[in-house]
């Protein structure tokens, strides 16, 4: 089986999950395969000085950046060392970006790969907080904010922090093969696919938690039970107020109707059930609340612009064979 090298770029003031996090996929997809060496993962900085992350763990490189060998897979992690990057650490990026057939960024990491003129023309995306900062001080990258990570030619990127672990999934996928991506992330305890076009927020992130414990309550029972009955008399009931009173305060503790709520969480649900499920449009309608498969379609079309057998054909990936 081919090696494949991979360098984590270090410098002060790196974000320690963004470099751990993508770590622990490669080194653990080394062992799942059952073929040590498939990963040669090497953490390099300048001059092969320890740094400090962000968050005050010190981390000890393995190697020199100028020294660096040969690179398979480049990943440039973020952090506040981002902010103003050295020159002379940007330029190392821009030469060894040169001879990797993978370039990779975590969070912020775009903004040095921008920085070294690697996102030009491309299509990126990084932490939801940082995007519009990316927009404008690099007019000529093409920013998407939604997804947890994008890949462009031979250039990808991810959303913040944890996004950096989906996406390294997502290349041992691609060159080992699902069966291995799936046993690294069982170990993780964590998801093997959030499809890269999956928004950055599920529906309960990019909400508000209410302040009150009842509507709290109702919030995880919409998110339990989308194929319940959760009109606003239903819900109001739940929460022991009155339906007008329910409406006007969880709207104003979440930010959003109890209507678009639920219509996000029974589509949220829908959408996982396309992705990681063979399950029918018909079943998977009824199980999410939508009654009827043209409901649901409906529902897609209008948010996400794909009938859900075609959501279906994009984002659920058919098993494949390691290579």
């Amino acid at each position: 089986m081919r090696a494949r090298s991979v360098v984590i770029v270090l410098f002060e003031g790196v974000q320690s999950l963004d470099v751990t996090g993508p770590l622990e996929v490669f080194a653990g997809a080394d062992k799942a395969c059952g073929q040590p060496g498939t990963y040669r993962v090497t953490t390099a900085s300048p001059g092969g000085a320890p740094v400090r992350c962000h968050s005050g763990l010190r981390l000890l490189p393995d190697a020199d950046l100028a020294q660096a060998g040969p690179v398979h897979t480049l990943l440039v992690p973020g952090g506040q060392g981002t902010v103003q990057p050295d020159p002379a650490l940007v330029a190392r990026i821009r030469e060894l970006a040169g001879r990797a057939e993978r370039v990779v960024s975590v969070c912020t990491g775009a903004f040095l790969l921008a920085e070294a003129g690697l996102l030009a023309g491309r299509r990126a995306t990084t932490h939801w907080a940082h995007c519009d900062a990316l927009a404008r001080r690099f007019p000529d990258v093409e920013v998407d904010p939604d997804p947890i990570h994008v890949r462009d030619g031979h250039v990808a990127t991810s959303a913040g922090v944890t996004a950096g672990i989906d996406l390294a999934l997502a290349l041992v996928e691609e060159d080992l093969g699902r069966d291995t991506a799936l046993l690294v992330a069982r170990h993780l305890v964590v998801f093997l696919r959030r499809p890269g076009n999956q928004a950055q927020f599920s529906t309960q992130l990019a909400a508000q938690v209410a302040a009150r414990q009842p509507l709290r309550e109702v919030q995880r029972w919409i998110a339990e039970h989308p194929e319940a009955d959760l009109s606003v008399e239903a819900l109001a009931g739940r929460s022991a107020l009155s339906p007008r009173h329910f409406a006007r305060t969880f709207a104003a503790e979440v930010g959003v109707t109890p209507g678009r709520y639920v219509d996000g969480v029974r589509l949220e649900a829908a959408r996982r059930r396309l992705e990681d499920t063979a399950d029918g449009v018909e079943e998977i309608a009824r199980s999410c609340g939508y009654g009827t498969p043209e409901a649901m379609r409906r529902a897609f079309v209008r948010a996400l612009a794909a009938p859900p057998a075609e959501y279906r054909r994009r984002f659920r990936p058919e098993p494949t064979g390691g290579h």
